[in-house]
């Protein structure tokens, strides 16, 4: 298979960067808000369609019908290739309304395997799976479903999550394929114009509201013949020789990239993304101008250090760039050296007469010791935030008591 670059496979920005594109949303936005109500107010009424028609051609029909005015428009290649005896339906993952837009055109069923339950879980059609946690408890319940007579089919997404649909595919998980030995995939492409389908970690409902906005979406379904497991071969390799098929069939390339590996990227961007500081800081002077001639990756990791060295001030820049170069993570690094994971020695940052005066002031009696609030960085933002305010609070004090010795001066005059 061949690895396609993560960055390609979603859209981590909704409007887009070109200068004329961007123009004409600008332009486009007044008309696209009013449209989003507009729709919003006829949605309603969709819903209440879909819930009172029972399921039929008719109902499909009319429930398609009034989706085109709400900016859904479906279209299908090849509709005589559904094979009705098929129990399984293969489908590559683009929006969050995939499943609504195939059930428009035959009757099936997407089970819910994260998410809301109850109501949300059905208006969104979904079929709500009764069972006890876990895959193997859900792949059970599945089974039994597919063997029963008269069901309708089930609709699967073996990405398990979603992409931009232009690049590649996710790597199907080999789970849903141990329900049958025949399936049929169904090849998804989405087209938007202006704005991205979708960008990761934006829930359902906004979602909704950018395909009211905008002035249409357009799906495009797919029906390839059913593929059948041959013998001796195993669930992923017949995973792998759907994914093969659909990605040929979508001009698109078969990734080893799973969904934990694009959440993973999304938790790396989100520490990636730099920060602006509006203050000056003692030190941040000469880290300018160290940043100036940095490249995009040292430039960060500047900027990264600073934040570190607000926390930690003691702590010289270079052992904090040395440490960020490794976790990439401000928190990590912050805990790393509360810990004494690294080696910190205390940054000189005055003359030599400052540092041999502080000595001699000291070595008439027994030196003030400073200690950590905390042995250990919490794993909370309320831990982290109490740690450092007591750590700040032992800092300050112990300066306090440093000035005071060094003038000579009591405890009342230093008030």
């Amino acid at each position: 298979m061949e690895n396609r670059g993560i960055e390609d496979m979603f859209d981590f920005r909704r409007v887009p960067k070109d200068a004329v594109l961007l123009l004409l949303l600008l332009i486009y936005s007044p008309v696209g808000i009013c449209l989003m109500l507009i729709r919003i107010f006829l949605g309603v009424h969709v819903f209440l369609v879909s819930c009172a028609l029972p399921e039929s051609f008719v109902r499909r029909f009319i429930v398609r019908v009034m989706c085109s005015v709400l900016g859904m428009h479906v279209r299908q290649n090849n509709p005589r290739s559904r094979d009705r005896n098929t129990k399984l339906y293969i489908c590559n993952h683009v929006t969050e309304f995939d499943h609504n837009v195939i059930n428009l055109l035959t009757p099936c069923h997407t089970p819910q395997l994260e998410g809301s339950t109850g109501f949300v879980c059905w208006a969104r059609g979904f079929m709500e799976i009764h069972s006890a946690s876990g895959q193997g408890a859900i792949g059970e319940s599945l089974q039994r479903y597919c063997s029963t007579e008269g069901t309708p089919p089930l609709l699967l997404f073996p990405e398990e999550d979603t992409t931009n649909g232009r690049a590649g595919l996710l790597k199907f998980s080999c789970w849903p394929f141990s329900l049958t030995d025949s399936i049929q995939p169904v090849a998804l492409r989405v087209t938007r114009p202006l704005i991205a389908l979708s960008t990761p970690e934006s829930s359902w409902l906004m979602e909704l509201l950018w395909t009211f906005f905008v002035p249409c979406t357009v799906y495009h379904v797919s029906w390839l013949p059913p593929v059948s497991r041959q013998d001796g071969e195993s669930m992923q390799e017949f995973a792998n020789k759907v994914q093969e098929l659909l990605a040929g069939e979508l001009g698109l390339v078969s990734t080893k990239i799973t969904k934990a590996d694009k959440a993973e990227h999304i938790k790396r961007k989100r520490h990636i993304v730099p920060q602006t500081s509006t203050s000056v800081r003692p030190g941040s002077i000469g880290l300018g101008f160290m940043v100036q001639s940095l490249g995009t990756d040292d430039h960060r990791i500047a900027k990264m250090a600073q934040q570190v060295k607000d926390v930690l001030p003691h702590v010289p820049l270079n052992v904090i760039a040395k440490d960020l170069a490794k976790t990439n993570c401000v928190d990590t690094t912050i805990t790393n050296l509360l810990e004494n994971k690294e080696e910190s020695p205390m940054e000189a940052t005055g003359t030599s007469t400052f540092g041999s005066s502080m000595n001699s002031s000291y070595s008439s009696g027994p030196a003030p010791t400073i200690t950590p609030a905390a042995k250990s960085f919490g794993r909370s933002p309320v831990d982290r935030h109490l740690s450092l305010q007591e750590r700040k609070e032992a800092l300050y004090n112990f300066a306090r008591r440093r000035y005071i010795e060094k003038h000579g001066l009591d405890e009342e005059d230093s008030h």
